[in-house]
């Protein structure tokens, strides 16, 4: 069920940004009075060869426009006359210029047309985001609430030169202010100063270490060191029936081992194999002492809160929650549009820098699909879609031929030159865009593939 509504979550989150984005060229086309052969959700062929098994799910011809829903789902494409896009069509382009072609119009505006998908990206993230703000606020951890450091079980964590209650002080010079902000600025960064036990250490990240980290499909190499908050048991446990309630704070073993975090407890536990212990909790503020089994192989086998929501609500710690009035959201959606957009520009770079070793990990509709919960939170649903939104956005705005960006250079080189690209040109650049843009989905999802199988 968990999968399902996960692959729901992408499916309507992807289809509404295709729809909109086409719907940014199709309105700013219609605008100038440009006309639009066809509105299609999907593509009706088999991308990117426009010749190759055409047909369409469903279609309606209203006026001078045929809106349909293809059956490959690559994408989705507005077919403007007069201009060469993804269908290929050239055979008008071989007649005079129409008044209703695109390219009868001025270059400025054949310009707007070409940026109207990403326009409509980028304002969509924006009143995403801002009514995110407005509805839910926003709620982040500061790094003082992690008094005693991180907490490092990982072994790639710790082969890089992390240890349990290192205090992070800053990435490549900047301090971080949120731990929400940690991880990710670690994976992009390359020397983390750290405080440990009072003395100022700095580790050097290895170059391919997103490679490394992405092996071992574990992005946990960290985390904020968490009290061991009683969650309940699994079916198989050897301590099913004891009387722990949702809750209890575990704080020690036999009254005379104390600890205060889960980690504590986890190499603690190993040095009681098959033996039976007193666990010391907390209880409404009450100390309880529950008789409880160590299995052999060093486990207590029940669950622990690992949710930091469930975390805040026993006591553990608490978020800083921030609340956005109507307007002021507005502004604040704008921010966090460019901030989400930084990181995935620098996420791109190291995509493309090979010493990082990040291009191994590139990642198709898979990739994507792990982006939605397994459970349908609205507020993680609209958050992620906007997301989507910008990197739609930056991708269709990248300088190759059949993106958008491709057809940008082409009309910004006639503005600046007072030439007209020739057909022919247009055309195998077309071919050469589309070509290079099926290696890449090909690539991509044959690498979803290789680590599903892996």
């Amino acid at each position: 069920m968990g999968l399902f509504i996960q692959i729901s979550q992408f499916i309507v989150s992807l289809g509404l940004l295709i729809l909109l984005h086409e719907f940014g060229h199709f309105i700013t086309a219609r605008m100038f009075k440009i006309r639009v052969d066809k509105f299609y959700m999907f593509f009706d062929f088999l991308f990117p060869l426009p010749g190759v098994l055409n047909f369409a799910l469903f279609k309606k011809k209203v006026g001078d426009t045929e809106y349909g829903i293809g059956w490959f789902p690559m994408g989705g494409y507005v077919q403007i006359a007069g201009m060469i896009d993804e269908s290929l069509d050239t055979e008008q382009m071989n007649k005079p210029a129409e008044p209703w072609e695109f390219r009868a119009h001025p270059a400025w505006q054949r310009l707007i047309v070409m940026l109207g998908g990403i326009i409509v990206n980028i304002l969509l993230a924006f009143i995403i985001y801002a009514m995110v703000l407005f509805t839910w606020g926003e709620k982040k951890i500061p790094m003082t609430q992690l008094k005693d450091g991180i907490s490092c079980m990982d072994s790639l964590g710790t082969s890089v030169g992390f240890k349990t209650g290192d205090k992070i002080i800053s990435v490549d010079g900047k301090p971080i202010e949120y731990f929400d902000d940690l991880r990710i600025e670690i994976l992009l960064g390359h020397k983390v100063q750290i405080d440990r036990q009072g003395q100022n250490i700095e580790i050097a990240l290895p170059q391919d270490f997103l490679d490394q980290l992405a092996k071992t499909d574990n992005f946990g190499f960290i985390s904020s060191r968490m009290p061991a908050y009683f969650m309940g048991f699994p079916d198989s446990s050897i301590n099913k029936g004891v009387s722990l309630l949702a809750g209890d704070r575990v704080v020690g073993f036999n009254d005379t081992i104390k600890f205060k975090y889960h980690d504590e407890l986890l190499t603690e536990v190993k040095n009681h194999k098959g033996e039976n212990v007193i666990l010391n909790i907390i209880r409404k503020e009450q100390a309880v002492n529950i008789p409880i089994k160590v299995s052999e192989k060093g486990k207590l086998e029940m669950f622990f809160a690992n949710k930091y929501d469930d975390i805040e609500a026993f006591g553990g710690f608490t978020y800083e929650r921030k609340k956005f009035g109507f307007l002021e959201s507005f502004p604040a959606g704008v921010a966090l549009t460019f901030d989400r957009l930084n990181f995935y520009v620098r996420q791109f770079k190291m995509i493309f820098t090979p010493s990082t070793g990040a291009y191994k990990h590139l990642s198709g509709f898979d990739g994507m699909r792990k982006m939605f919960g397994d459970e349908w939170v609205w507020e993680d649903f609209w958050t992620r879609t906007a997301f989507l939104s910008v990197v739609l956005a930056f991708m269709n705005l990248l300088p190759i031929p059949a993106l958008d960006g491709g057809h940008v250079v082409f009309t910004l080189y006639e503005m600046i030159t007072r030439r007209t690209p020739s057909l022919k040109v247009l055309t195998y650049a077309q071919y050469i865009g589309m070509a290079f843009l099926l290696f890449l989905m090909l690539y991509a999802n044959l690498n979803d593939v290789f680590h599903f199988f892996k």
